[in-house]
């Protein structure tokens, strides 16, 4: 008996062919660092009703995670950027690629200008953005355009994984599974929800301390969210320090 076989859609061919490209014309590396996410958790514990009464959205993680990647990318704008032929070319807006999973295979629409939005903002345009993707309703202008990409690999279980380069982006945050794990902190050891990030970028265009500030300031936003109404410690900013 024949193995069962059919034909390849076209959205499936095209991821195909966009993924061998990212992998065969960059020079990608990825870069890891792990969140505690404590004190996210704890906000939107203390805030997920209000936040919904006000503004009829949930609050979830990907404000927090575009939010800081926002803040970042504007601090370091090479993995912000892109290679054109024999130029760089930098942006000087945050256009947020999210990876959804939809019917047909993975799609990723872009949340236009998100370092302009807030919080309850992008968690609107997540929502209206993955409906469509479920329903099969994106058009293209929507997928197209991104600077920078963001997949939650931690919805399906992920603990771990090194992303592929959204091209022609320079760079892709991966996010995984929230799990309990045993911390040193203090010279004690007590148990916090930590989660795995990843950074997969192009080494072209970015220097490995590029990558791994760019990632160290996406951790201290998360675990510090306080943070992520300046983009810095707001003591900091009061002092202009």
């Amino acid at each position: 008996m024949p193995n069962a076989a059919e034909k390849m859609s076209n959205l499936r061919k095209t991821v195909s062919r966009r993924l061998v490209e990212a992998k065969n014309t960059t020079a990608m590396l990825t870069t890891f660092n792990e969140v505690d996410m404590t004190e996210i958790m704890a906000l939107r514990a203390k805030y997920k009703e209000v936040f919904k009464k006000q503004h009829e959205v949930n609050l979830g993680f990907m404000s927090f995670f575009t939010k800081a990647c926002c803040f970042a990318l504007q601090e370091f704008p090479s993995v912000n950027a892109y290679i054109d032929g024999e130029e760089l070319v930098y942006h000087d807006y945050c256009d947020i690629s999210i990876a959804v999973s939809a019917p047909k295979g993975l799609v990723v629409p872009v949340i236009r200008n998100a370092e302009s939005l807030d919080m309850a903002g992008i968690e609107k345009a997540v929502v209206e953005l993955a409906t469509k993707a479920r329903d099969n309703k994106l058009t293209m202008p929507e997928m197209t355009g991104g600077t920078f990409t963001i997949t939650n690999g931690g919805v399906f279980g992920s603990l771990m994984s090194t992303p592929i380069i959204n091209i022609p982006q320079s760079a892709i945050l991966g996010m995984h599974k929230i799990q309990d794990r045993p911390m040193a902190i203090n010279g004690q050891v007590v148990i916090r929800p930590m989660m795995y990030l990843a950074l997969s970028y192009d080494h072209r265009i970015i220097d490995g301390r590029e990558s791994v500030s760019f990632l160290v300031r996406v951790k201290e936003m998360l675990e510090n969210p306080e943070q992520l109404l300046f983009g810095k410690d707001p003591l900091k900013a009061l002092l202009k320090l």
